[in-house]
């Protein structure tokens, strides 16, 4: 069991971000994502050990603009855990056709920021979550080009997962799942961005798999 105080570091989007504050306000500085949710249980579970909790996510980031920023947002932090949640924009702007879309750098800038990470952070947890989408809003215009890349980005996540040897989140299943027992717009109001209960789903799931893993840390 670890004595040390913990850092945590969540990294993604807006699924991440949450409304986060930019300053240091402690009421407001995580935002109100599934980053706050993890973060209320744990802080309160393990008090005696005031663990660190950060929240670096920005709203509309793809992995290459995670990538542009890491050495500020993620090195320089040294943190003993980070959780990356990321994907959706990158896969958003190909369906849109934009030109920062016309190439599909996922898999290769996610690559590159792993790699970097175990070397420089060797030490460093690394917890990789899996992008997820409902067939609901922007995704149900064109649900069968929307699924076929989510499920891409998906397998790339699993496989880097086991390339960099990181702790894997599943979370497609568990809103595939959620939506059966309602609407999926009562987990994902616009089949993207989580709602309260969608962000308790994302929580739950992240702290059952990080809790079962092999992870060194005191949860």
């Amino acid at each position: 069991m670890k004595k040390h105080q913990m850092k945590i570091l969540f990294q993604g989007d807006s699924i991440t971000d949450g409304g986060r504050g930019r300053n240091e306000d402690p009421n407001h500085i995580l935002g109100h994502s599934y980053a706050a949710l993890i973060a209320a249980k744990l802080g309160h579970e393990y008090a005696e050990y005031q663990p660190v909790f950060i929240n670096r996510g920005i709203s509309g980031d793809r992995v290459s603009d995670l990538y542009a920023r890491w050495n500020e947002d993620a090195i320089s932090l040294q943190p003993d855990l980070i959780s990356i949640l990321i994907g959706v924009n990158d896969a958003w702007r190909i369906m849109d056709g934009l030109p920062h879309g016309a190439t599909d750098r996922f898999e290769r800038a996610y690559r590159h920021l792993l790699a970097e990470t175990r070397e420089v952070l060797p030490n460093t947890a690394l917890v990789l979550c899996e992008p997820f989408i409902l067939n609901v809003g922007a995704p149900a215009a064109n649900w069968p080009e929307w699924k076929a890349k989510l499920d891409y980005y998906s397998e790339v996540v699993r496989g880097l997962s086991k390339e960099f040897n990181t702790v894997f989140v599943p979370l497609q299943s568990v809103f595939d799942e959620a939506a059966q027992r309602v609407e999926p717009s009562y987990w994902l109001w616009d089949g993207v961005h989580p709602t309260y209960a969608g962000h308790h789903l994302i929580a739950e799931q992240w702290l059952k798999v990080v809790r079962e893993s092999e992870l060194d840390l005191f949860f």
